[in-house]
């Protein structure tokens, strides 16, 4: 039957969910500590120790001189018993033989425990880290544990906790405490006390996520998520297209009776969401991200001073439906399809269309051709001016004018001439291309004016700005502050082609000739070699202070199992004042794990040993009012 130590240890493994490897670790770092704590030990002096998971028994090894007659327990051992850890041992000799102290008991013990607590949190901080990073971007599920004026915390998996900002939050929710609340993962951050997750129920890529649960035609990619434009709490536009012929995207996200889509209004709390089929024809795109606006015509002009703008065109009884409650409806469609969007009313748009006939010299021509219905449409546009109604077969004679006059002086968009040189768009990584510019790092309000101005990858951007940069910042809304975040985009994607490309330059290092280095070198190098022979003369004295004693790695302190296993798990949440310490690396053999302590006063002097001939250092440690013990 298991003792009690092994129950233990395996109830900690199976609470904690670690891996045993990391208990292990802990514990006998723990004994390490418990170790030079009961015994002063110095902490120049090698140590291990070993824990028998199924004994529950410490054992500790300590590097010891070989001496004739032992004087220091701590530092020292006989020759005999030397050599029963290693045969060939020989007086002077550094060995590690086994050091474990009789009343090893009730203070390693609470000292280990404080240790192992400690590591048990790093470890669980770690891997909740490990564990929300693969989770960012996804949805979670959580209770409400807190409501305050910045927002909210909710407690998640692997007893972690998460923040909602106000600004996460969807405008007019109220939550109490004890709620059940899903929302995104948008950011993830390291810090000393945990894991901060932050959650956001505003962001586009929750509605997506929405969707892809609630749509399983979406989920297995029949159906395809091509863009999205959101104001939380208001009103969302997604547009969606089928990868397989015979699929209604539309109806598949709707779902019969709005059963699917109605599941997201309630979560989005009642978030009105009109879903748009893509059409590659941005015209046809553009007449069904106004809906549920009828149009009676959209005109491109991709040349236009601000970036590309789309003229729509909508009957008068529509124009206020088409633009919304406050612009709502345009923004939402401007953002969804990366235009700039100016609605007119067929009145407006007659009229000016009839101006620019009238005052462009170079649509003299098409004035002439349509003189006749230009008459007819002046007359109707006067009966209207004086309050008469007209008949629906002259709104049809003013649509079938503009559509005629926009479709003969529409502007073909000239085709970009390619500056650019290989080497350019070898400088920004490839991936760039592939990653669009709303789903890039920039904010969502510049993203949405770079897609307007024509820019629809991150690549492209990064290309701009290496050529002409002033060519963005010209683009309207494009400010200081949008800049500097344009820039810092440039940044990281730098950082990344450097990254990318720096295995190559230690090869040309390599390469190089030994023998042309000093020739250019030599000059420089001929001041300091003057210096340095006054350091060497200075040096020798410390240099042959080294000797295998005190160049032993410094190792971690550590405590006992036995006993920590058999307190009470309530002692052991309720851990006591640990002491700071920090890890240092083998001085010898660069191994980790090595602990000093920051309180332990040491102090150097290096005296002359006239029997052997040479400087020795000695170490000196304060021994609290009885002054200075020497080693």
């Amino acid at each position: 039957m298991k003792n009690e130590f092994t129950l233990a240890f395996n109830e900690v493994l199976e609470e904690k969910q670690l891996p045993k490897e990391i208990i292990l670790k802990a514990l006998e770092s723990a004994m390490i500590s418990a170790y030079r704590r009961a015994v002063n030990a110095s902490n120049a002096q090698h140590i291990e120790a070993t824990v028998d998971i199924d004994t529950g028994k410490v054992t500790i090894f300590a590097e010891k001189e070989v001496v004739e007659e032992v004087q220091d327990e701590r530092t020292e051992v006989s020759l005999e018993v030397a050599r029963r850890y290693n045969a060939e041992a020989e007086l002077g000799d550094m060995v590690v033989v086994e050091s474990t102290p009789k009343d090893f008991g009730r203070v390693a013990a609470q000292t280990a425990r404080q240790v192992i607590q400690q590591r048990i949190r790093d470890a669980e901080r770690q891997a909740q880290l490990a564990f929300f990073n693969k989770q960012l971007g996804e949805i979670v599920s959580g209770l409400v544990q807190a409501v305050n004026a910045q927002g909210l915390t909710i407690g998640m998996d692997m007893k972690a906790e998460g923040t909602m900002p106000r600004k996460e939050m969807i405008p007019g929710e109220r939550f109490r405490i004890h709620d059940r609340v899903r929302a995104l993962i948008s950011e993830v951050k390291d810090s000393p006390r945990g894991p901060q997750i932050i959650l956001s129920r505003t962001h586009r890529n929750f509605l997506r996520r929405l969707l892809e649960t609630e749509v399983p035609e979406i989920y297995h990619g029949v159906v395809e998520i091509r863009s999205i434009s959101r104001e939380p709490g208001e009103r969302a536009k997604v547009a969606v297209s089928a990868t397989q012929a015979g699929i209604d995207p539309v109806g598949a996200c709707v779902g019969i009776r709005g059963v699917r889509i109605q599941a997201i209004v309630k979560e989005l709390h009642d978030e009105k969401i009109d879903v748009i089929e893509w059409n590659p024809d941005p015209a046809v795109f553009i007449a069904k991200a106004i809906s549920p606006a009828r149009v009676t015509g959209v005109y491109l002009n991709e040349r236009a001073a601000g970036g590309k703008t789309a003229t729509v065109v909508v009957p008068e009884d529509q124009l206020s439906l088409a633009i919304g409650r406050d612009g709502q409806n345009a923004r939402l469609a401007a953002k969804l399809t990366g235009w700039r969007i100016d609605i007119k009313s067929l009145p407006e748009a007659v009229s000016d269309t009839l101006y620019r006939l009238q005052n462009e010299p170079a649509l003299l021509p098409i004035a002439d051709s349509e003189a006749e219905t230009i008459a007819k449409i002046e007359e109707s546009l006067a009966r209207k001016a004086d309050g008469r109604p007209l008949m629906p077969e002259e709104y049809d004679l003013m649509a079938r004018f503009v559509d005629r006059v926009e479709k003969r002086t529409a502007r073909k968009p000239e085709k970009k001439v390619e500056i650019v040189s290989p080497e350019v768009d070898e400088l920004i990584p490839a991936d760039a291309f592939d990653t669009p510019i709303l789903d890039g790092p920039l904010p969502e309000h510049v993203a949405n004016l770079l897609q307007e101005a024509g820019y629809n990858t991150v690549g492209e951007v990064a290309r701009q700005m290496k050529v002409a940069p002033d060519e963005v910042l010209r683009i309207n809304g494009i400010g200081p502050k949008a800049m500097a975040e344009i820039i810092k985009m440039m940044n990281e994607l730098d950082a990344r082609a450097m990254a990318s490309t720096a295995p190559a330059v230690p090869e040309t290092i390599v390469e190089a000739p030994a023998a042309e280095l000093p020739e250019e070198i030599a000059p420089v190098v001929e001041k300091p070699a003057e210096v340095e022979p006054e350091a060497l003369v200075q040096e020798p004295p410390i240099r042959a202070v080294p000797e295998p004693e005190l160049v032993t790695p410094v190792l971690e302190e550590e405590p006992s199992l036995e006993d920590l296993f058999t307190l009470r798990p309530e002692i052991l949440s309720n851990p006591e004042v640990v002491e700071e310490e920090e890890e240092e690396g083998d001085a010898a053999g660069g191994k980790p794990g090595k602990k000093k302590s920051k309180k332990k006063r040491k102090s150097v002097e290096v005296v002359y040993d006239p029997e052997r001939d040479m400087m020795l250092a000695r170490k000196k440690h304060k021994r609290g009012e009885d002054g200075w013990d020497w080693e």
